[in-house]
């Protein structure tokens, strides 16, 4: 099925509701590696997640935990290591091989280096559609502000800092952290925020969500327990993109709370159950 852009029928309806990879089609390949990102964009994603983390010597890195230990053979802090220590380990034998017979040939290393934030903004650069991205922030850290500095200088030099005069931007920012997400307003206003929440505090229940920002992030938990804060966010003109959305009925559930975006590590059959593959 082929969705219209709005602008494109005569009388378009809501836009469907985008299909994120959350670190990639990482279900298929190991998390936050090109891999990954590469099989989402195959898959159809409509955008792309990625977490950001500050190196030593100032790189941004896509990997989710402080440490490295839980998805390198690698120990410590990323925080404390440079880029050249990270891309000395590898990120992706501990998922295992592919048993996709017909998947092409990639390099291996693909599967097992370290991904920088530039180098994924560089494949979505030459993904031949428009792919989104939506990057968050990883707090607390030693780094504190130096992250969104870096991470708004390296959108700046894609020219991804600001839309094109009535397009949406390509590339929204995501935290749990309040203070984060209020240096990117800041510096650069034009690119949406989006508050993650793993608990809604009491003063986010009736509808708030942090000074500027417009799109809250429950978890699906939430959105299962709480529809009804769900519907609060979306009446006080907010948006709602849940995470992380992996079975059919939570699929479902998504599209009837009327989220415009599920964040999903099986973006192909998430994209096949909306009638999209």
């Amino acid at each position: 099925m082929t969705y219209a852009r709005p602008g494109q029928d005569e009388h378009p309806g809501p836009p469907p509701v985008s299909v994120v990879a959350h670190r990639g089609a990482s279900e298929d390949a190991p998390e936050h590696t090109l891999a990954a990102y590469r099989k989402a964009i195959e898959d159809g994603a409509d955008a792309l997640e990625c977490d950001v983390r500050l190196t030593a010597d100032g790189h941004l890195v896509c990997v989710h935990d402080r440490r490295v230990n839980r998805t390198s053979n690698g120990r410590g802090a990323v925080s404390s290591l440079e880029l050249s220590d990270l891309a000395a380990l590898d990120f992706g034998s501990w998922k295992g091989q592919s048993t996709d017979r017909e998947a092409p040939d990639r390099d291996h290393r693909d599967s097992t280096s370290v991904l920088t934030l530039e180098r994924l903004l560089e494949l979505v650069a030459d993904a031949g559609r428009r792919v989104e991205l939506a990057i968050e922030t990883k707090h607390p850290t030693r780094w504190a502000g130096r992250v969104e500095e870096r991470l708004l200088a390296l959108l700046r030099r894609f020219g991804l800092d600001a839309p094109a005069a009535g397009e949406p931007s390509p590339v929204r920012v995501m935290s749990f952290s309040a203070r984060s997400l209020h240096r990117v307003q800041a510096a650069a206003p034009a690119i949406p925020t989006v508050y993650l929440m793993q608990i809604v505090l009491p003063r986010h229940r009736d509808g708030q969500l942090p000074p500027g920002v417009r799109i809250a992030g429950p978890s699906i938990r939430i959105a299962r327990n709480h529809p009804e804060y769900v519907a609060r966010w979306q009446r006080a003109g907010h948006g709602v993109h849940i995470w992380t959305v992996d079975e059919p009925e939570d699929v479902e559930l998504c599209t009837h709370l009327g989220a415009q975006a599920i964040i999903t590590n099986r973006p192909k059959q998430v994209l096949s159950q909306l009638g999209r593959s």
